[in-house]
């Protein structure tokens, strides 16, 4: 199934640390494909010991610029940015937020405070649900906290204790922080992120899969968006029909984009 409404609200450019390309290769490639709206959401790991906030994110919003004012004929291009752990440094998440305006900015967690990000972790160390227990724990403190616009692949760990490690979790031990999350998320208006990454990993699966979308759904959230997580101008748009479908069937009628941090529905068509 193919839709007419195509975005993709999570890609990364060279100014990320994992990027492969450049903005305007990212921009070249969701015009071509035909998508609609295109958000380039470099990371910002606000934890990281060589942070240097305002050289990240200087040039990497004035390319956004550049980006909107080229492609404003083909794509609308929103400046993105992915803050990772910001429950970590509060501080300088707010910093952020005071001197660049962005459209939209994804939150995350890829690593325990004062740890690796799980892709690094080996899991003969640890009790991986001592592991997750903080990793949701934490999840729930960052939609307390509320700053950013959609949260971002949910499950993340899964992609390496159990797709990679081959490791059994009963997610159902879980149940009630994710609900917990989902009611932060609906009560402050914020977004769920179908990440499509994953389709094209060992797991197979969305980030989250179709069974957390549905039950954010029916705990009264309302926005949803759609991102490949692509760190290759080829690799833009990729699954995103497949997150839309995910998102009709459980329930939503739109797709969420965000323009200064405001929710703007698009029909999933």
């Amino acid at each position: 199934m193919e839709f007419y409404n195509k975005v993709d609200l999570h890609t990364h450019s060279l100014f990320s640390f994992d990027g492969n390309d450049a903005c305007d290769e990212l921009c070249k490639s969701a015009a071509d494909k035909g998508i609609k709206v295109l958000a380039i959401t470099d990371h910002c790991d606000i934890d990281g010991r060589d942070l240097k906030l305002d050289a990240l994110c200087s040039p990497q919003f004035d390319m956004l610029l550049q980006m909107q004012e080229k492609y404003k004929d083909c794509l609308c291009v929103l400046k993105g940015i992915e803050i990772g752990q910001g429950i970590y440094r509060k501080e300088l998440t707010q910093y952020v937020y005071d001197n660049y305006a962005y459209d939209f900015v994804l939150g995350s967690l890829h690593n325990l405070e004062n740890m690796e990000d799980f892709y690094f972790l080996d899991y003969k160390q640890y009790d991986v649900y001592a592991l997750l227990n903080q990793y949701f724990s934490d999840l729930l403190s960052l939609t307390e906290w509320g700053m950013f616009d959609s949260l971002a692949h949910l499950t993340y760990p899964l992609r390496y204790i159990v797709a990679r490690e081959k490791l059994d979790v009963d997610m159902s031990r879980f149940t009630d922080v994710i609900d917990s999350i989902f009611e932060n998320l609906a009560k402050k208006d914020k977004a769920l992120e179908i990440n499509t990454s994953g389709l094209f990993m060992e797991m197979q699966d969305t980030l989250p899969n179709i069974s957390f979308v549905k039950r954010f759904k029916e705990v009264g959230g309302k926005y949803i968006t759609v991102g490949s997580d692509s760190h290759y101008a080829q690799k833009v748009g990729q699954g995103v029909d497949a997150g839309l479908k995910i998102a009709y069937e459980s329930g939503f009628q739109s797709v969420t984009i965000f323009k200064n941090h405001q929710p703007v529905l698009m029909p999933i068509e």
